[in-house]
């Protein structure tokens, strides 16, 4: 096990539903984006407690919730029955650096949010990157928010080596630009924009990247 995956662990159980209730603003987007695009199935990435996989399963979408917190799934799973979602929600855990266990080409969708700049090295991403892309149907999306190197953090706290910093025990690799479109290469990049979230404020990307049809 590793010390990040103890550390958050051990957040969730400390912190339980940390983030709210409410929805993320890139979820709100991608829930939008993948019903103009006729999606069913979604998968998300480091779903955490669920705030985003329960509004896209209150919007319809049938929702597979991955994490390597035991801990958060456990909370995704009660507040999803608790809300009668239950048969819309499946949790899987799940750690990034292994392959998705999904069949080729058996979602519409996938959605991430803050998940591909954990501690994750670049060649770890493009190698998750390729693990979407085989899971998605053609013609799919994929809609991802990441720190960015114009977040506050970036160059500061303890540097790990690829744009990885930590501080307070948890590790983010801040995207450049550069880095977001080697990762849509092979794809159509639909949008890349920067936005703020929460207290710091956090400055993030969110890319839209989506599959050629065939």
């Amino acid at each position: 096990m590793s010390d990040q995956h103890e550390h958050w662990q051990r957040t969730y159980r400390t912190h339980p539903e940390m983030y709210g209730d409410e929805p993320s603003e890139a979820a709100v987007y991608a829930a939008r984006l993948f019903r103009e695009r006729g999606a069913r199935d979604v998968l998300e990435l480091g779903a955490g407690h669920g705030r985003d996989a329960l509004h896209l399963a209150r919007q319809g979408f049938r929702v597979t919730a991955t994490d390597f917190s035991a801990v958060a799934l456990a909370q995704l799973r009660e507040r999803a029955d608790a809300e009668g979602a239950g048969e819309r929600v499946r949790t899987l855990e799940h750690d990034v650096r292994h392959p998705i266990p999904l069949p080729y080409r058996s979602v519409d969708a996938v959605y991430a949010h803050m998940l591909l700049c954990m501690d994750l090295s670049t060649q770890e991403i493009r190698d998750l990157v390729a693990e979407i892309r085989r899971v998605l149907k053609p013609g799919g999306a994929f809609v991802y928010t990441v720190r960015n190197t114009d977040d506050a953090h970036f160059g500061s706290g303890k540097s790990l080596g690829d744009d990885i910093y930590e501080h307070g025990g948890f590790a983010v690799h801040f995207f450049s630009a550069e880095l977001v479109e080697t990762l849509a290469a092979g794809w159509e990049l639909r949008d890349r924009h920067s936005f703020e979230e929460g207290e710091l404020p956090r400055r993030l990307w969110l890319v839209t990247q989506l599959l050629p049809a065939c």
